[in-house]
């Protein structure tokens, strides 16, 4: 681990970082079994409050907890500065593309983009072409993976923007903390993460259609049955909004109603957690039954507002991720603020032969793929695993990109043997309406297995609270 960046500490373990000096004071103090009882409290109450997360496909049973690391990621203010600034400059312009795409195309037509990537990327919806859609706003809610790397320097791994999920995580990773910890929090200025379900409803009723000045805000869920339900269920309790499912709503009028023991009432604004294909079986997935039938008709007049907007999923494919830094210049004439991990796309010639030679080194991702599957990291994989992904790579050159295997950035963690670093990343969630803002910190995720760079929640990963200091 001596290679990496360590969070906490400098050279090695020589020196504490200032912003952890505070916070390794208190460890020193405290007795050596506290560590133990403290995760275990953790985890009967995460258990019992039912914040679980639910895996397909498991032999495990179709829920588990996502692990819980009781040692914060702390971050200070001039940091978090720095990446707030980008994030907010980023997700501008994937907001400025998505609209550009779906109306004058300029950023194709100026030859900054190649046309067949947008138009015959598979989440591209010709469906959503000629749309106005409130305040110009696609991605609402945006989950922006940031990992550091080398020197210290963050990189943007990946943006998501179709229905971004684990700010419930962050939530409650929050107030887990000061619940076991609360010394810890009269020593550190920690700034406040609480007061997101309150910006996200402002938000959410900030976009509202046009002349509806009181509106009904709801959050659509597929069920219960979702990997992600138990975040439904907490963002809609914490906005004070109805949680509802497609069989709930229905379409009569060109309007949006929901279904309520007082009658029919209308909704203008639909957090929806369900993918685009299954919004509306009119339209998309005819088998679908977790949408409503009419509702695409419903949102090209206007009447409602779907957040975030359908088609956004162009703007955060794997294929189109190497020109976010090309959209922020010929959007905003602004130098990107956060910069890319250095991509292959193997849909051209010679970065295809380069990621064939250099498969055992690199991470080779699919383009729509997500949540970890579908990858392969090549210096952790063995001879057998890289010739197959080789074969699969010739097969469909255009399915994939590949990236050079990132030294993230590791933070003590603390594990079976004990403390121990463990690599990580950051996904900040940046909320776009009338404005664009975002709550100082963010979900870290850490990826428990010693010497792994995977720490997506199917894969094993665990999350740790994340704290911004506000001085």
């Amino acid at each position: 681990m001596a290679n990496f960046f360590n969070e906490m500490y400098v050279d090695g373990g020589a020196e504490v970082r200032p912003h952890y000096r505070a916070f390794e004071d208190w460890l020193a103090e405290q007795p050596s079994d506290m560590l133990a009882r403290k995760r275990a409290e953790a985890d009967l109450i995460f258990r019992r409050v039912g914040i679980t997360f639910a895996v397909y496909g498991s032999d495990a049973g179709t829920e588990r907890l996502i692990p819980f690391d009781i040692i914060p990621r702390i971050i200070p203010s001039s940091e978090w500065q720095q990446l707030q600034t980008g994030l907010k400059q980023r997700v501008q312009a994937l907001n400025l593309f998505i609209h550009d795409i779906y109306h004058d195309q300029n950023i194709v037509k100026a030859g900054v983009l190649p046309a067949d990537q947008v138009f015959r990327n598979a989440q591209y919806r010709p469906e959503m072409q000629g749309i106005s859609v409130a305040s110009d706003i696609y991605a609402h809610i945006a989950g922006v993976d940031i990992v550091r790397a080398g020197a210290g320097e963050f990189y943007v791994l990946e943006d998501n923007l179709r229905v971004p999920s684990g700010v419930s995580y962050m939530l409650e990773d929050r107030k887990m903390m000061m619940r076991l910890f609360p010394d810890l929090f009269a020593r550190h200025k920690v700034a406040p993460v609480a007061h997101y379900p309150d910006l996200l409803l402002d938000m959410l009723r900030s976009v509202a259609p046009q002349g509806v000045d009181n509106p009904t805000v709801v959050v659509m869920t597929p069920g219960m049955y979702n990997s992600a339900y138990f975040e439904h269920a907490f963002l809609a309790q914490q906005m004070g909004v109805e949680l509802v499912e497609g069989q709930d709503l229905f379409v009569n009028d060109n309007h949006v109603y929901m279904r309520t023991t007082r009658g029919p009432k209308r909704v203008d604004v639909i957090y929806r957690r369900v993918d685009d294909d299954f919004l509306d079986p009119l339209v998309f997935r005819s088998d679908s039954s977790l949408g409503v039938a009419g509702l695409l008709s419903v949102y090209r007049a206007g009447r409602v507002t779907l957040a975030n907007a359908i088609g956004t999923g162009v703007a955060d494919d794997k294929s189109i991720y190497p020109y976010v830094p090309d959209m922020i210049r010929f959007y905003l004439s602004e130098e990107p603020i956060l910069n890319n991990v250095p991509t292959y796309q193997c849909r051209k010639k010679d970065d295809l032969q380069y990621t064939l030679d250099h498969l055992s080194e690199l991470v080779v991702k699919e383009v729509h793929g997500a949540g970890g599957y579908g990858m392969l990291v090549g210096p952790a994989s063995t001879k057998a695993e890289i010739d197959a992904f080789r074969e699969r790579l010739i097969a469909k050159p255009e399915g994939y990109i590949s990236q050079p295997t990132l030294a993230l950035s590791a933070c003590p963690t603390y594990v079976e043997s004990g403390i121990a670093p463990r690599h990580i990343d950051l996904r900040p969630f940046v909320l776009s309406g009338k404005t664009v803002t975002m709550v100082p910190g963010g979900l870290t995720r850490v990826a428990l297995k010693e010497g792994s760079l995977v720490v997506n929640s199917s894969q094993g990963g665990g999350t740790k609270d994340t704290w911004v200091l506000e001085n």
